[in-house]
């Protein structure tokens, strides 16, 4: 099967629920056995990794179906549900590392994870270094005899830049080294991360999986060599998702394929609107040509999302605040993926370590969301409108 029918069918067994199309939701903690002898086929099952339901905190149909969905859709071996994108994050990299182990992180990566890194992760003896998303497979200088996990995020969260994930993948492999990467950006229908050497895929299920701005969601899916160890951690941590929101995931993927393309399509469209504009130092959109990424976009990538950063040449504050405040269809927050559309203002600059940010001028995020694209291009051209007429 194809992606847009895996995200439609995978998951689902009607047979199992008297017909019913969707898996129902299950709110359950305490799961009964019938017998003495169940009880204890039910200790085996679990202590062998069986799929079955055991106990709330370790999953129900409602978290199993989401589960196999995913699984199906990254083509890996097993998936787990966390309560947020970040957990997500935090478990993968706590089920490879140990005390005294060293973790190399892209230098573009989502915020909170490299807060997690340097905070977290250092109060329990564990090191982090951050290396530049360009490296490619001179990655391998920076590796230790210590390093155990090269995380990847492509592109960067803020600044876009794509990486060569296979080269880097390879190198690691070498070594014996665990990769993962956070794939929210084009989530497995534009990107498979375990197909170009990964071998733990994550993401924040909250953005477009769940799609619609009002639930929060992880997802990790491992090889069949990661997974016991992404298991037993993730077990051990028990930072398991809720069923409202596990089932608010459901929901938003099984209509993920088509409002995928529409972000694209409409991402792609303000990008190069903007790109035009006197005042834009530069798009950082890799689907557009010009961007220094495009080509490892489209030698790997088979699509891209809604969202993308904007660099301004150096302007006054007052001005960037009259093109932010009068937007009357780009909200301004945190989160992008739903379908309504979201500017942010960044500061990469305040988070390189192993690169530098070269631009002075104000830098933000577009979430393009769903509505019609002339009405977000009118709004945006208001915007710089009133950036001109401000100082």
């Amino acid at each position: 099967m194809r992606d847009d029918t895996k995200a439609v069918h995978a998951g689902r067994h009607p047979e199992r629920f008297e017909g019913a199309v969707n898996p129902p939701v299950f709110h359950a903690s305490t799961i009964l056995a019938e017998s003495l002898a169940a009880w204890e086929r039910k200790r085996l099952d679990r202590a062998a990794d069986a799929p079955g339901t055991y106990y709330g905190r370790l999953g129900t149909p409602t978290t199993r179906a989401l589960e196999e969905a995913l699984t199906a859709l990254e083509g890996g071996h097993r998936t787990v549900l966390t309560p947020s994108g970040l957990a997500a994050c935090g478990v993968a990299l706590l089920a490879f590392v140990e005390q005294g182990a060293h973790v190399l992180i892209s230098d573009s990566v989502y915020g909170p994870t490299r807060h997690f890194a340097t905070r977290f992760l250092k109060r329990f003896g564990v090191e982090t270094t951050f290396y530049d998303p360009l490296v490619g497979a001179g990655v391998d200088a920076l590796l230790r005899p210590s390093t155990r996990v090269v995380f990847l995020e492509s592109p960067g969260s803020l600044t876009f830049e794509i990486q060569d994930v296979p080269a880097i993948c390879e190198v690691a492999r070498r070594r014996g080294i665990t990769t993962m990467m956070d794939n929210t950006w084009a989530t497995p229908l534009y990107f498979k991360p375990l197909a170009h050497g990964v071998d733990v895929s994550i993401q924040a299920a909250t953005k477009y999986v769940v799609g619609h701005s009002d639930a929060m969601l992880g997802a990790i899916t491992a090889t069949r060599e990661a997974w016991p160890p992404l298991r037993s951690t993730y077990h051990e941590l028990g930072q398991c998702a809720g069923p409202d929101d596990v089932y608010l995931g459901q929901r938003g993927l099984r209509t993920l394929p088509v409002r995928l393309k529409r972000h694209w399509e409409t991402g792609v469209r303000l990008a190069e609107w903007v790109a035009r504009q006197p005042e834009v130092e530069r798009v950082l959109h890799p689907a557009l040509p010009a961007d220094p990424g495009h080509a490892l976009w489209k030698r790997d990538f088979t699509g891209a999302s809604g969202l993308f950063g904007v660099q301004l040449k150096p302007v006054g504050e007052p001005a960037f605040a009259a093109f932010v405040d009068g937007l009357e269809l780009f909200g301004l927050g945190a989160s992008w993926g739903g379908y309504e559309s979201l500017i942010m203002p960044t500061h990469p600059e305040e988070l390189r370590t192993a690169t530098k940010w070269q631009y002075r001028g104000p830098c933000f995020r577009i979430h393009a969301g769903l509505e019609d694209p002339d009405d977000l291009l009118a709004d945006l051209a208001a915007g710089f409108a009133r950036l001109r007429e401000n100082p």
